[in-house]
């Protein structure tokens, strides 16, 4: 347990989407430059009690941890700037916290009295904060609130930020990203909507200590005076965000205005060093990288009315861009629709203007065909492949057509009478899914894998047991493992009974890369780490 224990809480003003995660992912990371522990937690406005059920179009990705838990992509920011496996303790919504309520209620945990929703909420969300922060032995613990302040939605947890300050008014410090609108090239940065925000706090019991000005560009002197006045902080309060060429300048970025600083100043702490070296290093290669790599991700849960949603596949991105940041190329992810390939087969050739192509995971029927017909063009050219969950589902469906002469392969997720089910629910859960107990079904977090010696996964790893990350209730089905095997199909991964098949691949002798994964390894690659089988894509990719 540490000796202090100290508060950052992240509200977003103006709009959505102004990155509140990746700042607070950001400033996690300068505090652990520092010399501090630091942890981050993510509380979401919904009454959802997790994001296992929430649609990937409207909410972005779900991201799984180690212990199972489906939660928020911010998390994932989290993991990957504090190189940190975090756990369920780091993450709750507004359903969790009142079944969390209600049980302890029906449980007599609160003695006869009544329970309120002041203070009850509040003191629960601060219940879980502490116990997140201890088990992560934490001695910073930042807590982003999701939502815009003025919502309805997050009123009670901004309630919870106004009864900690008024009990540790010295260990709290209340962070706003707002948004900076430019309206034309020729016009000014406009404060009044972070203004606004302000008071929006301000009526809420609560006042900043310090303003994230996000923008399109640097905040300038004139502008910081004019926010600083209105909003009752001092300049030096005022950091500048402008937008950047990758995420991961960002930490830097907020150096450059003394964050770290002026938050220890307000916490009553001294930095113990500073280091970031590695981070710093970092930034620099992506600057200079001149060469770029070209990969395409072949998905469906990307297209919201006339506009592109990248967030559903942050995790695969964000793993692309480690890897080819090793090699020092700077990637260029291109979108493609795999119900295009399904309308038009003809548009499969554009597949051969990539280094690379992934299939990322995914549910449901949707694009399905298409993303069959797309592992067959880039088996056949022998482009680099990565399949991720229902990516290497597909694969060994294509390869149980084309290749293994199993002509109606199809998996049960769409054709539960399928004569040849190559993917299927293991035996032992059919009776859960025949009773509508969707959960029991479904492999979620880390499970052990076992590599076979003398493949490219086995190479990729250097080690014979790995564990990764799942998020799914399908499986290549045991009564066709033999046959795919004598067809030339490689399970290069597999659980330590030998049941469940975790990786594929064609030898190099057949493919230079055509690897495919049940599990999810983006969810466990760093920016100074890429995942060892994204980075061999990768290389692969560059080599094309």
């Amino acid at each position: 347990m540490p000796k202090m224990r100290k508060y950052i809480f992240i509200v977003g003003g103006v709009m959505s989407g102004v990155g509140k995660g990746v700042a607070t992912a950001s400033i996690g990371k300068i505090l652990q430059s520092k010399g501090f522990e630091a942890t981050a937690i993510k509380i979401d406005p919904y009454v959802n009690v997790d994001a296992g059920t929430m649609n990937p179009t409207e909410h972005g990705e779900v991201f799984v941890l180690d212990d199972g838990m489906e939660c928020d992509q911010d998390m994932g920011n989290y993991e990957r700037f504090l190189d940190r496996d975090l756990t369920k303790d780091n993450y709750m919504t507004t359903g969790s916290v009142y079944q969390a309520v209600i049980n302890r209620e029906r449980n007599l945990g609160y003695g006869g009295h009544c329970v309120e929703v002041v203070p009850h909420i509040p003191l629960e969300v601060l219940s879980k904060i502490d116990k997140a922060a201890g088990k992560n032995k934490a001695e910073i613990v930042l807590t982003e609130i999701g939502g815009t302040v003025g919502e309805y939605q997050n009123i009670l947890f901004l309630e919870t930020i106004r009864m900690l300050k008024l009990k540790k008014p010295n260990d709290v410090v209340l962070v706003l990203v707002s948004y900076l609108p430019l309206q034309g090239k020729e016009s000014e940065l406009k404060t009044k909507p972070t203004q606004y925000a302000v008071r929006t706090l301000n009526s809420a019991g609560l006042q900043p200590d310090i303003v994230i000005a996000r923008a399109s560009v640097p905040l300038d002197k004139k502008r910081k005076e004019k926010i600083a006045f209105n909003c009752n902080i001092f300049e030096e309060d005022v950091i500048s965000a402008p937008d950047v060429e990758s995420i991961y300048e960002i930490p830097i970025n907020f150096e450059k205005d003394r964050l770290s600083a002026t938050i220890l100043t307000k916490l009553r702490l001294k930095s113990r060093f500073q280091d970031l070296k590695n981070w710093q290093k970092l930034a620099r290669t992506i600057r200079s990288a001149n060469r770029s790599v070209k990969i395409g991700i072949v998905g469906k849960y990307f297209g919201t009315g006339n506009f592109i949603l990248a967030d559903s596949y942050i995790s695969v991105i964000e793993a692309v861009k480690h890897a080819a940041y090793y090699f020092g190329r700077k990637p260029e992810i291109r979108w493609l629709d795999a119900e295009v390939y399904e309308k038009n087969p003809k548009q499969l050739k554009e597949l051969s203007k990539y280094d690379g192509v992934i299939i990322p995971g995914g549910f449901g029927s949707r694009g399905v065909e298409g993303k069959i017909a797309a592992i067959r063009y880039l088996r056949e050219r022998k482009i680099p492949f990565l399949g991720l969950c229902y990516g290497m589902q597909l694969a060994v469906i294509e390869f149980s057509r084309s290749v293994a002469g199993l002509k109606s392969a199809q998996t049960t997720e769409i054709n539960s009478e399928t004569s040849q089910p190559v993917i299927d629910v293991m035996p032992e859960q059919k009776k859960n899914l025949s009773e509508k107990n969707f959960g029991a079904t479904m492999r979620l977090g880390a499970y052990p894998a076992v590599l076979k010696k003398g493949t490219i996964a086995h190479a990729a790893y250097k080690q014979h047991l790995i564990s990764e990350r799942h998020r799914h209730r399908y499986e290549v089905n045991p009564d066709y493992i033999g046959r795919l095997e004598k067809s030339g199909l490689v399970f290069s991964g597999f659980s330590p009974d030998r049941r469940l098949m975790e990786i594929m691949e064609l030898p190099k002798s057949k493919h230079p890369f055509f690897v495919a994964t049940q599990f999810h390894p983006e969810f466990k690659s760093r920016p100074l780490k890429p995942h060892p089988l994204f980075r061999e894509f990768i290389r692969a990719a560059i080599k094309r």
